[in-house]
This record gives structure tokens, sequence and C-alpha cells, in this order.
């Protein structure tokens, strides 16, 4: 059995090591420690930024506690969508109007794919414009929430980009009804929180 151990430690990174032997000691078993403490020995691994560690370490978990404590239940998250959703809708069919200006609508098929892409173009739209400047649709705005990264800092354009684009998948509208967290959200390693709260 400690010879696994002394494996399963000797094909671990530096910093998984590092890890193991300062913020996660309390996650393994004595035989396990001790294998990670004499491959650290074996590798000759300086110790003495163990401590600097061990502390980033802990103020990042309670950052997290914190993030976690304020994510917004799905009561919110379904206010949100009838908002943001009826929001949407007015903008794509005013737009459709436009459209309906510019395409001859008695060439239904052309006018039928212009109104498809631009609903498609609105909905990316509406949430990618507003979560990019402002972490918030109207939907989060009257609720008083915003989106932030799971560490609790502001979302990079990609974050915002990549929780987009995973709206478009099938179901992910409802999946927070069933987990805190939606398809999106998790995919996209972003939260919605309360303001002022992380």
């Amino acid at each position: 059995m400690e010879n696994e151990f002394a494996k399963v430690m000797s094909e671990r990174t530096d910093e998984e090591l590092i890890k193991i032997v300062t913020v996660e000691r309390d996650k393994y078993n004595s035989i396990a420690l001790e294998a990670a403490d004499s491959e650290v020995d074996k590798r000759k691994i300086d110790t003495s930024t163990f401590q600097e560690i061990r502390e980033k370490a802990n103020e990042e978990k309670i950052q997290k506690q914190k993030v976690d404590a304020n994510v917004v239940g799905s009561g919110t998250r379904f206010l949100h969508l009838i908002i943001d959703w009826a929001i949407w809708i007015v903008i794509s069919f005013v737009l459709s109007l436009v459209v309906g200006l510019i395409v001859d609508p008695n060439n239904l098929d052309s006018y039928q794919i212009a109104v498809y892409i631009l609903f498609l173009a609105a909905f990316i739209g509406y949430y990618a414009v507003m979560e990019l400047k402002f972490q918030k649709t109207v939907g989060k705005f009257i609720t008083k929430t915003h989106v932030v990264k799971t560490d609790g800092t502001k979302p990079d354009s990609s974050d915002i980009i990549a929780r987009t684009f995973c709206r478009l998948i099938p179901f992910d509208r409802l999946s927070f009804l069933f987990v805190k967290n939606g398809i999106h959200d998790y995919l996209s390693k972003t939260k919605v929180v309360r303001d002022g709260k992380e």
C-alpha cells in the first residue's frame, strides 16, 4: 500500500505536491501524506514558499465560499428568463419590421430566412452587449444581480462570449431549475450573484 502511494505521488507535478502537503492535507490519509512529504524531499522542492502558498489558497477558498453563498436561486433566474426573453422578443419584433421594409415580404423564403437570422443575431447581441458592458442584463438590473467568474472577479470578454453562445444549447434555459448554476454558467465558469455581496 505504501509503495502505491509513493508511485502515485511520484507522478504528481511539483505544484500538485505542494498543494497536497499544504492546503489539502486534511483530504489525505497519513500514509499518502508521508509519501507526498517524501516525494517533496526527494525532489528538493523549496519549502520556504509553502506558507505563502497556504495563505493564498486559503484566501481563494474564502473568496469562493463568499461567492457560492451569494449565488442567486432558481426563482430569480426564472425571473431573468422571463424579463430578458420579453425584451429580446420586442427587439426582434421591431427589427423584423425594419427587415420587412428592406426585404420583399412577397418573397416569403427570403423574408423568413432574414427574420430567423435577425432573431438569432438579436438574441446573441442582447446578451453579449449587456453582459460585456454591464455584467448584467435588464433582468439582472431589476433583480440587482450580476455575472462574475467563479472566483468572484469580473468575467473576461471571452467568458461572456462563451456564456452567450452556450445559451444556444437546447434546454439550457431550463437547466437552472434543476441545479443552482445553468449549463451556460457551468461551461463558461461564471455565476450570477447578488450585487455588492461577493
